[in-house]
């Protein structure tokens, strides 16, 4: 295989859930796994989104499919592979997008707020993982699967991140134990963990009248040594390796996307008290 290979992802299946054309990671990495060549299932709780990003794959001349899911809802994972099975055929790359949070102090936080929030981020990343490695142990040429995670999964980050970064380890430990379990089948399985990233949620931060988005910004690039927030496409990049035989003697590896985040000790700095 020649270097120019390493990524080409002609000929596979991937699917990509909250991959909505909403400018979030989702979508970005919709796109980056097409622009490298694979088919592309889509899936969003915002359908026209979603539709939206199988539109533009269809114009980098790809298949592309898209369709509702709510992967807090196993009866809503159960058809979107289904789906799968008929307009596609077979699936070689999973993406498991998804995340929600929810904020509070944890004393204050309910029980049904909680298992909100373990229901869509652990137990919908579980249930697609079953399905689409399922089907990659009947197809028996390997696959890969891709959790996104969070640099919350590694350290705390506090501000009523609680059940958020609570379930960002267990995908952390999934990821690890599940590419232990897989690996007589070649089913690879990472994950990523980015740090600030501009997407949409981020920006309604930004754009918060009750934040000083100056004063938002320097304090969350004080954990950043590389000095910016993070791009949806800085994501992508990640993803597109991990799927791609640019990977392929890597599985059960935790890829910070984090601008050195995850390296920075918490009361490090990247510059020289004279610097300051």
């Amino acid at each position: 295989m020649s270097n120019n290979d390493w990524f080409d992802l002609s000929g596979r299946v991937a699917v990509v859930t909250g991959g909505g054309a909403n400018g979030g990671n989702g979508h970005a990495i919709a796109l980056g796994l097409a622009r490298h060549g694979a088919d592309v299932l889509v899936s969003d709780v915002d359908v026209p989104g979603a539709e939206q990003t199988a539109r533009e794959i269809r114009d980098l001349g790809r298949r592309a499919v898209a369709c509702r899911c709510d992967v807090g809802v196993p009866d809503e994972i159960a058809a979107m592979f289904s789906l799968l099975d008929r307009e596609l055929g077979a699936i070689d790359v999973l993406i498991n997008n998804v995340g929600i949070g929810h904020r509070s102090r944890p004393e204050d936080l309910s029980l049904a707020d909680w298992q909100r929030v373990v229901r869509v981020n652990l137990d919908g990343t579980f249930l697609c993982s079953m399905e689409a490695g399922r089907r990659m142990i009947r197809q028996g040429r390997g696959g890969s699967i891709v959790n996104i995670s969070s640099i919350a999964g590694s350290s705390a980050l506090g501000r009523g991140n609680f059940v958020y970064s609570v379930t960002k380890g267990g995908i952390n430990q999934f990821t690890r134990e599940l590419a232990v379990e897989w690996s007589p089948h070649r089913i690879r399985v990472n994950a990523i963990q980015p740090a600030q990233i501009l997407t949409p949620a981020l920006k309604a931060m930004f754009a918060d009248p009750r934040l000083d988005p100056s004063r938002l910004r320097d304090r969350l690039l004080t954990g950043i040594p590389l000095a910016r927030l993070g791009e949806p496409d800085d994501v992508a990049k990640a993803a597109v390796f991990l799927a791609s035989d640019a990977a392929a003697f890597v599985t059960g590896h935790l890829l910070p996307v984090d601008g050195g985040n995850l390296a920075l000790n918490a009361g490090g700095s990247r510059v020289w008290p004279s610097d300051s």
